[in-house]
């Protein structure tokens, strides 16, 4: 069913109205009562501090009390994907962000599903393009459905908002779900690799493990996208840069970020592929299983070892003397073979929770556009 068809039915051919955030029949603006307060002057308490993009802190006292919509003054993370708050009860706004709500006619909660879809960029100034004055904002357009009719109009609003409001809820026990089996993979990853000195054998990385840096390669000689030429992927310290034409290693490899955001990251790598000097690229010897070493390194948080310079790095020679245990090949399997199933299900985005949450998020978005997809006037005199 196109959205045209779709909407046609739930509106049953009623009319539309477009009006703007700055009307206010249906809006209220609540800018006012915004107080920002400095860290190191709040007082610790129960209230959630918004800023723009989301609770910055708890405090005591509050600025605003019921159902608000906050829209992000400055600082929206992402300007294509722009900062919409849903917050109800006792709250302290600062002042990066717009407090509005529904009156009697439009619905607090349809309105904050319809601004995620707005695109906001045309309304922040070309001199600053960060950020939403007010003067901006109200002239945003706004759809109310069956404006003639104010209880048609809010019961329309209120379906679109139970089918929607089904998928975010849906999104948010599986998020849930999701964090408690985080939290049930990291107590059983602790528990399994925490041993006491005495219960298995020591040996430093370096006694079991061949651990070098990767190979300097001209950024110009590594392709963005893969072909018969350069068909070999490239990691560096964040992961995957790009395609070359020749490979510097192939097998079963472990890959440890040595500079960048995941400094001390740990990857399992198979097949064929570029090692920049960025990356420490680790071979296994007998006395390590590679799924073990892999989860073993990765509690280890290697990233405290990085040198505190202007730009912080992971020398191999700092790694080859960090200590770990080794009980017995069987011990370490088993035990690999149980966090990688817990693995699975808490980060893998081929199967799992994950990927689940994707789907549903997909699902809320594709349904989000299909309702609050109003034709516009000029649309309708077309």
């Amino acid at each position: 069913m196109s959205s045209a068809t779709f909407l046609e039915k739930l509106l049953d051919g009623i009319a539309v109205e477009w009006t703007v955030l700055g009307d206010e029949r249906f809006v209220e603006a609540a800018n006012a009562a915004r107080r920002p307060v400095k860290a190191s002057l709040r007082v610790a308490g129960e209230t959630p501090y918004y800023g723009a993009n989301n609770i910055q802190d708890y405090v005591d006292g509050y600025t605003h009390d019921g159902e608000y919509v906050l829209i992000a003054e400055d600082g929206s993370a992402s300007l294509e994907n722009y900062s919409i708050q849903y917050v109800t009860g006792k709250f302290w706004a600062n002042n990066h962000v717009h407090v509005v709500r529904g009156k009697q006619g439009l619905n607090t909660r349809f309105l904050y599903h319809y601004l995620r879809i707005v695109d906001f960029i045309p309304y922040l100034p070309n001199k600053d393009r960060s950020k939403l004055t007010k003067g901006e904002m109200i002239k945003i357009p706004l759809p109310i459905p069956c404006p003639e009719n104010p209880k048609k109009s809010l019961e329309i609003q209120a379906e679109i908002v139970r089918i929607l409001d089904t998928f975010t809820e849906l999104t948010a026990e599986l998020t849930a779900e999701l964090t408690a089996r985080k939290k049930q993979y990291n107590h059983y990853r602790d528990q399994l690799l925490s041993f006491e000195d005495g219960d298995v054998e020591w040996k430093t990385l370096g006694e079991v493990l061949q651990m070098r840096a990767g190979q300097h390669i001209s950024a110009s000689k590594i392709m963005p996208n893969s072909s018969d030429e350069y068909s070999y992927p490239c990691f560096g310290g964040n992961g995957v840069r790009g395609f070359v034409e020749n490979k510097s290693h192939n097998g079963e490899h472990l890959l440890i970020g040595r500079q960048g955001a995941l400094c001390g990251n740990v990857q399992r790598i198979k097949g064929q592929f570029y090692a920049t000097e960025h990356a420490v690229v680790v071979t296994i010897s007998n006395e390590i299983d590679i799924d073990w070493a892999f989860h073993m390194l990765t509690v280890m948080k290697l990233n405290q070892y990085a040198s505190q310079s202007a730009q912080p790095g992971l020398a191999v020679g700092n790694l080859q003397r960090l200590n770990i245990p080794l009980p017995s090949i069987s011990e370490q399997k088993r035990v690999a073979y149980i966090l990688d199933k817990f693995d699975a299900l808490t980060n893998s985005f081929a199967e799992g929770l994950p990927r689940e949450i994707e789907l549903r998020q997909k699902q809320y978005e594709y349904y989000r556009d299909l309702l609050l997809s109003f034709p516009k006037p000029e649309e309708v005199e077309a």
